[in-house]
């Protein structure tokens, strides 16, 4: 039988592994900000590799967190974009199979951050023979995002951007306009200053394509 103790004595095993896998994550969010928005050629590659690394070992200090293997597919398949090349190839479907434990352990971990990130890979990666590639798969994923995160930045801009790549150009708008209303989030003010100049862009060539 499970004792007051007992559970006091677990949490108190437990408390130390779960700040230490906050600051990792916390870590990491700020890395990617950085080296995705602030670092070009070289200098962002490098960072990108350095975070691979520092997701890798914070992953192997807590290996069912569903939050580092989030952040560590997300910087993946950030550094394949930077990367290109067949190099890009192996990084993608390693993010893939990050982005896919990470669902299988908690997948509302995030805000649903997994369901975004594997939609935005589905619909920007090859298709078949040469990758994964699958807008259906995709749409499904990034609805699913914003059936969690209703009001999230990410997961309206990216599903905004599915559908742009669809043609869609008046409901890309529409969600475009509401990530651009989405809540600051306090802890990751140079990501949503990088995202709102997205969404900014994005909006202005909807809108000059529209008219």
């Amino acid at each position: 039988m499970m004792t007051i103790k007992n559970i006091t004595l677990i949490l108190m095993l437990l408390l130390p592994g779960i700040a230490l896998a906050n600051n990792d994550v916390m870590s990491l969010q700020k890395g990617w900000a950085v080296a995705n928005y602030q670092l070009k050629g070289d200098a962002q590659e490098k960072a990108f590799d350095a975070l691979v690394v520092k997701a890798d070992v914070a992953l192997n200090n807590n290996p069912t967190s569903a939050d580092i293997l989030i952040w560590r597919g997300i910087i993946k398949s950030s550094f394949a974009g930077v990367k290109g090349g067949l190099g890009a190839l192996s990084l993608i479907k390693e993010s893939k199979q990050d982005l896919e434990k990470a669902l299988d352990i908690n997948d509302k971990a995030l805000s649903g951050s997994a369901y975004t990130s594997l939609g935005v890979l589905y619909f920007k990666a090859p298709g078949w023979p040469i990758s994964f590639g699958d807008d259906k798969e995709a749409e499904k994923l990034l609805q699913t995002a914003l059936q969690i995160n209703q009001d999230g930045i990410d997961s309206n801009f990216f599903y905004a951007e599915f559908l742009r790549d669809q043609g869609d150009l008046v409901n890309a708008k529409v969600y475009l306009e509401k990530a651009k209303r989405a809540p600051a989030r306090s802890n990751r003010p140079v990501a949503d200053k990088g995202r709102q100049e997205d969404i900014a862009k994005a909006l202005l060539e909807v809108k000059d394509a529209l008219n």
